[in-house]
């Protein structure tokens, strides 16, 4: 997965100047080095910025001599600044752990020297940073202070930074929905604002988190106007971020060959432009494409110089899907225990990055900040209601000549009172309900990592014990009946790794969380017809394009799950028919299940004490859809359901 950080990009903090708005020859003529104070400063920094796009070097060579002069002159705020600034030519380098250094030196002084905006904008840097280096609940808790002070100060500009960097943490924690969600209240502000660069900026990530969500031609677009605004602002980074981002759509929807042209293009400009980072990302693209297309050896030199790369930066999360490629790479040429080999790798730096406990801590601190918002909230009413509370007793002592008045006075105050308390209970109960909430996504996320340590732990120790005793097979001289035990014991622990994956399966199916529904049922109904007991056919018009929930999708998997599963146990069916259609227009999926089984009495189903259709109308009335069965003695069943999604 693609990275959004490379367009993250926290804003210089700018101070105000007859230099801002001037082109290089203009700024060069207002350099006077004699004259040794602040708007010097900011003039050097401003001139440099000129070079950043054409010539880094110059760039930081005139930053450098800024961040001296303040020095020399005891400019704290200009010490400082000098990190945003440098940032930037250090993260196109790759320099990620040279900028952190950067940006906490910065912070340091602006939370001594500094005001608000100034800690806003050190903190957005600071998170920024980390975010590169992969650690993203580090990176979301400065995220969320930045954004603190942006709100206390209402400052636009710094809020729809700090929504975009926060919407690219979910993205890399694969919360698509989520990340979504936070990039378009970055781009909403960004409009609002009239920057073209900042809305290119957001724009990457409403499209990264819609080719995540397998919205490719959404995407596409997007994409496409990211790189248009790159022409107009004559920005390299948007120019490369658009073709970058059209490619992985375009693999996406496995248009391969043309997919392969814009990765080139990618991987041309960033090597001749100096920006090593996209170099990574076309890596990692190409390799997959050409893995997906079983062009295996072509992908080898990609993989590895994207291996090379992320090492270099210290990119963990991009360094785990290099090691998920190598694996498929390997196991496409039947290398097989070259594949376990990266696959291992690749689950252990996987579950480091994106293990429970980060996603965790990452939605605790997001909790965290609303549940802050709302105390504060809270305090602000009960300080209002003391203060009223001791005014209107003022106004009722004062006043006591003065009857009529007086009661009128006591009564508003009275009912102005409740509505403050209403108001106060309103916020308690949205703080239990946030709660609540929080209790059971942790319980959901609990059941889905046990059917995972299930899986990958105790299968992993299951399968390896299995091919160890093969080995050991094959270096051992043994009696026939000493064989034939051996055999048998081989054979059981084959059973128990089969019991123990259906165990885990069905506590929750792994290729329904990763790939979603379509790919899931199609999955299992070829499992299902490559058995041999029933002929599965299955169908699906407009599934692709479709996002469907989570809880939806699992769901409607284990209504299609049992309907089949009926047809063996109980209609001895020999061809079943699996058919899904979504509706753009009327938002409607229409579920059809038929069999050429026995068939049977629809009347009969009010008298069955059985628990199979009674679940099946359980998961149906939750869905809040509406179902209709067709069957009779030797008519085979048709079952027909229809939800709204």
């Amino acid at each position: 997965m693609r990275k959004s950080l490379l367009i993250l990009f926290a804003g210089f903090i700018s101070f105000a100047s007859q230099a801002q708005g001037l082109n290089r020859n203009s700024l060069k003529r207002t350099i006077n080095y004699n004259k040794k104070d602040s708007n010097t400063v900011n003039v050097l920094y401003q001139y440099g910025e000129t070079y950043r796009q054409d010539n880094p070097d110059s760039a930081t060579f005139y930053y450098n001599k800024a961040k001296e002069l303040s020095q020399n002159i005891g400019y704290k705020k200009g010490v400082a600044t000098y990190a945003s600034y440098q940032i930037v030519i250090l993260n196109n380098k790759g320099l990620f752990k040279e900028a952190l250094s950067l940006t906490l030196d910065a912070l340091d002084i602006f939370k001594k020297y500094g005001n608000k905006k100034d800690l806003s904008v050190a903190n957005l840097n600071v998170g920024s940073e980390w975010e590169y280096l992969s650690d993203f609940s580090t990176a979301s808790e400065y995220y969320l202070i930045a954004k603190k002070y942006a709100e206390e100060i209402d400052d636009k500009k710094m809020l729809r930074i700090a929504n975009n960097n926060l919407a690219s943490v979910f993205i890399n924690l694969q919360e698509y929905a989520k990340g979504l969600e936070y990039a378009e209240k970055a781009y909403k502000l960004a409009v609002e604002l009239n920057n073209k660069t900042a809305q290119a900026n957001t724009l990457c990530n409403i499209g990264t988190a819609s080719n995540n969500l397998k919205n490719y031609d959404k995407a596409i677009s997007v994409f496409r106007e990211v790189g248009k605004i790159g022409k107009e602002e004559k920005d390299n980074i948007n120019i490369v971020s658009g073709w970058l981002g059209i490619a992985d759509a375009l693999k996406g929807k496995q248009m391969y060959a043309l997919a392969i042209k814009y990765y080139d293009t990618v991987l041309y400009f960033s090597r001749h432009e100096e920006l090593p980072e996209y170099t990574l990302y076309a890596n990692m693209g190409m390799g997959q494409t050409l893995i997906e297309s079983r062009k295996y050896l072509k992908a080898v030199p990609y993989l590895n110089e994207g291996i090379n790369l992320a090492h270099k930066f210290g990119s963990k999360n991009e360094l785990s899907s290099l090691y998920e490629y190598q694996s498929n790479l390997y196991k496409g040429v039947g290398k097989l225990d070259s594949a376990l080999a990266y696959r291992q790798k690749f689950e252990l730096l996987r579950d480091t990055i994106l293990g429970e406990n980060t996603k965790n801590t990452v939605a605790n601190l997001a909790a965290k900040y609303e549940f802050e918002k709302k105390e504060a909230q809270i305090k602000l009413q009960q300080a209002q209601l003391r203060q009223k509370s001791i005014l209107n007793y003022i106004l009722i002592g004062s006043a006591l000549a003065i009857l009529i008045i007086s009661l009128l006075g006591y009564r508003n105050y009275i009912h102005r009172q409740k509505l403050q308390q209403l108001k106060i209970d309103e916020l308690e109960t949205e703080k239990q309900l946030t709660a609540t909430e929080a209790v059971l996504k942790g319980e959901e996320q609990e059941r889905t990592r046990l059917a995972k340590d299930l899986h990958d732990g105790l299968g992993g120790m299951l399968s390896g014990i299995k091919f160890s005793l093969n080995n050991m097979k094959e270096n051992l001289i043994m009696t026939p009946d000493n064989a034939l035990a051996f055999n048998r014991s081989i054979d059981m622990l084959d059973s128990s790794i089969q019991e123990m994956r259906r165990v885990a399966h069905n506590m929750m199916p792994e290729i329904l969380v990763k790939y979603g529904l379509d790919v899931a049922l199609k999955e299992f109904c070829m499992e299902m017809d490559r058995s041999a007991v029933l002929h599965v056919n299955y169908q699906s018009v407009g599934m692709q394009q479709t996002s469907i929930p989570q809880t939806t999708s699992v769901a409607i998997y284990r209504i299609i799950q049992e309907l089949l599963n009926n047809a063996i146990k109980h209609a001895h069916a020999k061809n079943v028919l699996v058919q899904l259609h979504q509706a753009d227009q009327e938002k409607l999926l229409a579920i059809t299940v038929e069999d050429d089984g026995n068939g049977f009495d629809v009347n009969l189903l009010t008298k069955s004490g059985g628990m199979g259709w009674h679940n099946i109308k359980n998961r149906v009335e939750f869905l809040k859809g509406r179902i209709d069965l067709q069957s009779g003695p030797g008519k085979g069943t048709s079952v027909m359901i229809e939800i709204n999604i």
